[in-house]
């Protein structure tokens, strides 16, 4: 397993004391409250940056529990904080991170009375879980901050648009969301681990995703003729072969880089050599070295290819997310409050799990402080379904929420306050 071995008897780097002894009695009676919140927020799924009746059903909720939300300037998203009193000026804030939209797909469940009420638009990601686990975190810190147990101030990052390019957490950073924190977590649903149980890699465990769309263009011209004009067709189509095994060929493959079309657009008709052609994909890769290459090399290539078939070009780079890269003392700890809490007997709560070639803008708050995104179990023991993220039968076993909420508790209400 990709984390760092749990420390050993009378260690005394992470310091972690259990925190109050009825913290999980505390979860317990919010379970019920979360769990009903969550399937509201499934019914009625939001787009990235329209999350409008998500954020005010937040907002009200935190300003009932005694605390200030600050919506975002898009009037989607907030950040909440929690400050005990007599909290020294500077004290770096730790920070827990939920992303708060829908996917653009159908709910397929027709079995369960909380099915997206909404045509197009489903929870299929499980961010409804994410959003209720730290909803759950701030009701329960806002009460240990009123008793004196909370000896460390706390932001909740409650984000848009995750699920979009540009990701929402640059509208977070851009409001201040990261200015003062010191430290950062979030959790994502996880399928494939079984409830009760988190998995943890010290390292990158997403990927960097980008997306391209490289226009060609040509005079255009009769088939009759090609050596007249640019044979726009064989263009496009020899830069689709060529450049994803020109660019495999031109990187450290440790880095794992993978271009892979998804579109591929020209002509109108079987005698005429077209004007345009479009190539639309996606750069994925494993380490940061090689998404910050990436562009420049692209550029380089294709103005070769392009060259030897006499076509112009442009090519439309965007951006999407770095790697999430987990920091190692933030691993560590997240393992040892996890089997702190519930390891008891001998039960596994803590295992390894593989780096996903899948997007998360979780890493651009990593590129602020340190931190660490830990995929959180969503299914049923014995349960051999497979409800994948992203499709629409996706669905949890809720009792993820309260073990969410215990985690991040726990992890905030440590002893030392680190």
């Amino acid at each position: 397993m990709n984390r760092p071995e749990p420390a050993q008897s009378g260690a005394t780097t992470l310091a972690v004391a259990r925190p109050a002894a009825d913290l999980r009695d505390r979860v317990r009676a919010l379970e019920p409250e979360l769990i009903a919140f969550r399937r509201d927020l499934h019914r009625h799924p939001e787009l990235g940056r329209q999350e409008f009746r998500t954020t005010g059903l937040l907002r009200d909720r935190l300003v009932a529990a005694g605390l200030e939300p600050r919506v975002l300037p898009g009037g989607t998203g907030m950040l909440v904080d929690i400050v005990p009193p007599g909290t020294a000026p500077g004290t770096e804030f730790l920070a827990f991170r939920a992303d708060i939209d829908a996917l653009p797909i159908d709910d397929a469940k027709t079995d369960v009375p909380y099915r997206s009420s909404v045509p197009g638009r489903a929870h299929a990601c499980g961010h409804d879980v994410h959003t209720s686990v730290v909803l759950g975190t701030g009701l329960v810190l806002a009460e240990a901050a009123r008793t004196g147990e909370l000896r460390r101030p706390v932001r909740l990052v409650f984000q848009p648009a995750e699920e979009v390019m540009p990701g929402g957490a640059l509208d977070v950073i851009k409001a201040g969301g990261m200015t003062g924190v010191g430290r950062i977590f979030a959790v994502h649903c996880d399928p494939k681990v079984e409830v009760g149980r988190i998995a943890l890699r010290v390292g990158a465990i997403t990927s960097a995703c980008d997306r391209l769309v490289l226009h060609l263009d040509g005079p255009g011209g009769h088939t009759a003729r090609p050596h007249l004009t640019t044979d726009l067709v064989t263009a496009v189509a020899r830069t689709a072969a060529d450049l994803p095994g020109a660019l495999a060929r031109r990187m450290d493959p440790r880095w794992g880089v993978s271009l892979v079309w998804g579109r591929i657009a020209s002509g109108s008709a079987a005698n005429v050599i077209p004007q345009h052609a479009e190539l639309e994909g996606t750069v994925r890769c494993l380490e940061l070295d090689g998404w910050r290459e990436a562009p420049d090399l692209l550029h380089e290539l294709i103005a070769k290819l392009a060259e030897t078939h006499r076509a112009k070009w442009t090519l439309d780079y965007h951006r999407g997310v770095p790697p999430v890269v987990n920091e190692a003392v933030s691993v560590a700890r997240l393992d040892e409050v996890m089997n702190d809490r519930f390891g008891r007997d001998g039960a596994v709560v803590v295992e390894g799990t593989e780096q996903s070639l899948g997007g998360e803008d979780f890493s651009w708050y990593l590129e602020h402080a340190p931190g660490a995104l830990a995929r959180l179990g969503v299914r049923a023991p014995g349960d051999a379904t497979v409800r994948d993220l992203h499709q629409g039968r996706f669905d949890v076993d809720e009792r993820s929420i309260g073990i969410g909420v215990e985690l991040f508790s726990a992890l905030a209400l440590e002893a030392d306050g680190s």
